[in-house]
């Protein structure tokens, strides 16, 4: 078919986010765009659940989050479970690249958002990614 959807890896993202606001957005474009939110939380430990009990193929996640845990504490569990991590974050951490396979700079638009997600499906196609401004893509490495 000529005007096909391109082929997805990420289907079923989680959101995870402090700021309500943010959260709805990125959740009412993900919808619109075609891939299922299976939840938007707000701690560490909302994810957790989430995780025990649901597939997901991509974590959507700020470094900041309510409660003593933070982003990176959930991005080194998710590697641990062969989940990949993308940062959505004013707050790089300096060892993102060891714990995500990208980061997406805030502020970024919707279009942004949107970009960036087809940039991961692209990187674990194992094809070139083209990652927006304000996006960095890691190399992909196996977990330890």
């Amino acid at each position: 078919m000529l005007f096909s959807k391109p082929k997805r890896v990420v289907k079923r993202i989680l959101i995870v986010e402090d700021e309500a606001l943010v959260a709805f957005d990125m959740e009412t474009m993900l919808d619109d765009e075609g891939y299922e939110v299976v939840a938007t939380v707000d701690t560490y430990a909302a994810a957790i659940e989430t995780l025990d009990r649901e597939q997901v193929d991509l974590i959507l996640c700020d470094v900041r989050l309510h409660g003593n845990r933070t982003g990176i504490h959930l991005a080194k569990e998710a590697c641990q479970r062969g989940i990949p991590v993308l940062f959505a974050t004013a707050h790089v951490p300096p060892d993102a690249h060891k714990l995500a396979i990208g980061c997406l700079i805030k502020p970024f638009n919707m279009r942004t958002l949107r970009a960036a997600l087809e940039s991961v499906n692209r990187h674990l196609m194992d094809k070139r990614p083209k990652p927006p401004k304000g996006m960095e893509i890691y190399p992909r490495v196996p977990v330890d």
